[in-house]
């Protein structure tokens, strides 16, 4: 599947169906030229599928690792940045905490294990909150925790050594989310791309090297500073069939509708247009060609 990003947004038809994504104060809205009324293909049991367009009986390809599944990764990471955006609409009820383990721990088992203990430890401490908890592993081959606590009021104060303390697995950083637009794309963002002097001490393979991205960021001391990062190298790194994140029963799901390009816009009539890209797909060996359109809308105007 080649896939190519388009300098120059397509124009739709207002009558056009799109589907429109409401997510806390961020609104998407995606227009897909070619809408498929069914699924292109049938399971038929765990090795094997029916492509619904040529009837031809095939064979899944099971996969090694994440990166070999690039669009199933792409799925998992925004459904996260959806749920992140459809519950994150107040930061100030808000604490984004990282937990380090202290030793080279690779067990996704003991991580889920130890990371639910750990909530149990602090909704004693600090009372009820929602979380959404993301799994991040590093090129040493141990696993860091992600976690977004959402309180009900404005979130209380959290030292880092009192949560060190409920995690007694290692490290603990505690942080605010102040002047963050889009907090579901700016959490993920960690989740996979690798900062470059990570990469250098792993043994991670990387393919696309000419994929880096360069981040400013303010250190402890107020300073300015720039990181580098390779877009995507942190993928293979997930086993196969991984939960990448898990979530509290309080999280609220994105709403999703099918609606008229003219209705999407009246939505988001009063919003920002913070964000917009344009895909062109295609598939030469299925003669399949498709173009997506995104934009995306802030509620909040600065």
């Amino acid at each position: 599947m080649k896939i190519e990003r388009l300098e120059e947004p397509i124009k739709i038809d207002p009558n056009k169906i799109v589907r429109l994504t409401e997510m806390g104060n961020i609104i998407e809205i995606m227009y897909s030229e070619k809408r498929s009324r069914g699924g292109y293909i049938t399971k038929l049991d765990k090795d094997h599928y029916v492509d619904n367009r040529t009837g031809e009986v095939l064979e899944f390809r099971h996969i090694e690792n994440r990166s070999q599944d690039i669009a199933n990764v792409a799925k998992s990471l925004k459904r996260l940045r959806d749920l992140l955006n459809a519950n994150i609409t107040n930061v100030t009820h808000c604490r984004w905490l990282t937990f380090t383990y202290a030793e080279n721990m690779t067990d996704p088992k003991k991580l889920r294990y130890d990371n639910e203990n750990c909530i149990k430890r602090l909704r004693n401490i600090f009372g009820h909150f929602e979380y959404i908890t993301a799994a991040e592993p590093q090129g040493r081959g141990a696993w860091h925790l992600h976690s977004v606590f959402i309180f009900k009021d404005k979130a209380p104060f959290m030292s880092n050594e009192v949560v060190a303390q409920c995690w007694k697995k290692g490290f603990v950083t505690v942080k605010r989310l102040d002047d963050v637009d889009n907090v579901g794309a700016y959490l993920t963002a960690y989740l996979g791309d690798m900062e470059l002097s990570e990469v250098v001490d792993s043994n991670c393979p990387i393919n696309h090297i000419k994929d880096i991205k360069e981040v400013e960021y303010t250190d402890d001391n107020g300073i300015k500073q720039t990181k580098k990062y390779i877009k995507g190298a942190r993928l293979h790194m997930y086993p196969p069939k991984f939960n990448i994140y898990r979530k509290s029963k309080g999280i609220r799901e994105p709403t999703v509708s099918l609606v008229s390009y003219e209705e999407a816009k009246e939505k988001v009539s009063s919003a920002k247009l913070t964000f917009s890209k344009t895909v062109a797909l295609e598939d030469e060996e299925r003669d399949f060609k498709n173009t997506l359109q995104y934009e995306y809308y802030n509620r909040i105007r600065k």
